[in-house]
């Protein structure tokens, strides 16, 4: 039998002095399969009982004294390294903000947090649905039929496979799915507004196959198009930061809402360009659509589980991308999807320029 006590000491003494890679090698030697700690522990079973008492335990506490010295010396030099690392990168306070690349928010970052701040004042939360849904959320629960042209192949995404109930899955053409998922998940009333991603097969200077959308949705006692309309000026103000603006209900047909209505809102030229706001009915001015709207269809209510005779509601929905090009004075919505860094240094804003209805929203 090996003095097990040297060898623990040798061990101990090799581990102590030991780099990263030498202390592999080192566990490898003492315990690996053919180390020299574990074949010590293999000679026990032929031992009788007298001598495995009283070498076992020497044997299993130089194996755990090894072990346990590897890890700590592990741990001492993996924390030197990074120590070392961090004192290396440490950011030079000293040098010129110019000599730091600076980042931007992109403007649509920046629409989505003014939108929540604007909705926010209205008592209106955040709700927030996957990107990829079933047909039944994206469609049939909002009163879509099947032969409806939206549900058309040349107009949405869908996946091969279905899933495991049987269910078409597809990427979400609208955010109306989280309207569905908010009415079934909590009673109402319900306030809240829908930002998120959505697509449709649909690329042009004004439609990108990916884009962005908020919806809103209202569920409570009593709603009627004249809280409707009041939401939507009021929003359409605090937004393009101004008290003259117009807007123009027009009857339409959605099916999910009955009745139904495109928003327009009124714009006049300055300078070669539309600016929201000022009198539409001028030489100068007109109307442009920016939303649609209307009464949540009873349908719809229905298939969430409540009872339309005692609760309606009114819900709406624009393209955030729309908005800020309207806003911000960008013509091609592709470009906000190319990735340019000069882009996105004239139209980015700063990460310090927070949305605030006392600052400006657009700020």
């Amino acid at each position: 039998m090996a003095d097990v006590e040297q060898l623990q000491q040798d061990y101990l003494a090799q581990i102590a002095g030991a780099d990263l890679a030498g202390l592999e090698e080192i566990r490898i030697a003492a315990l690996g399969k053919q180390g020299a700690i574990s074949g010590l522990l293999k000679t026990l079973g032929a031992m009788s009982a007298e001598e495995r008492q009283e070498q076992g335990p020497r044997i299993n506490g130089a194996r755990e004294a090894v072990t346990t010295a590897i890890a700590a010396r592990k741990d001492a030099l993996e924390s030197a390294a990074l120590n070392a690392r961090l004192a290396a990168e440490a950011i030079d306070l000293t040098l010129p903000a110019a000599a730091t690349p600076q980042g931007s928010v992109h403007p649509v970052s920046q629409v989505m947090d003014e939108l929540a701040e604007i909705f926010a004042d209205l008592g209106f939360a955040v709700a927030t649905g996957p990107e990829i849904e079933s047909g039944w959320y994206n469609f049939t629960a909002l009163n879509m039929p099947e032969t409806h042209p939206a549900r058309a192949m040349h107009d949405t995404f869908y996946f091969p496979d279905r899933n495991a109930a049987g269910e078409e899955m597809l990427l979400r053409t609208h955010t109306s799915p989280v309207q569905i998922r908010t009415m079934m998940a909590q009673k109402p009333p319900i306030r809240i507004i829908a930002p998120g991603r959505t697509y449709r097969s649909d690329s042009d200077a004004t439609h990108t196959p990916m884009f962005h959308q908020v919806e809103g949705l209202v569920i409570d006692k009593g709603i009627t198009m004249a809280h409707l309309k009041w939401t939507l000026e009021t929003f359409v103000k605090a937004f393009f930061e101004r008290d003259d603006i117009v807007l123009r209900l027009r009857p339409s047909y959605f099916p999910f809402t009955e009745p139904s209505a495109e928003v327009d809102v009124g714009f006049t030229v300055e300078k070669g360009r539309r600016v929201i706001g000022g009198d539409p009915t001028g030489p100068k001015g007109g109307w442009m659509e920016i939303l649609g709207s209307g009464m949540v269809n009873p349908k719809v209510i229905e298939h969430c589980g409540l009872d339309p005779d005692e609760w309606q509601g009114f819900a709406f929905g624009c393209g955030i991308d729309r908005l800020a090009m309207l806003k911000y004075g960008m013509d091609d919505l592709r470009a906000f999807f190319d990735g340019d860094l000069r882009w996105l240094k004239h139209y980015g804003f700063s990460s310090l320029d927070v949305p605030t209805l006392s600052g400006g929203v657009g700020a």
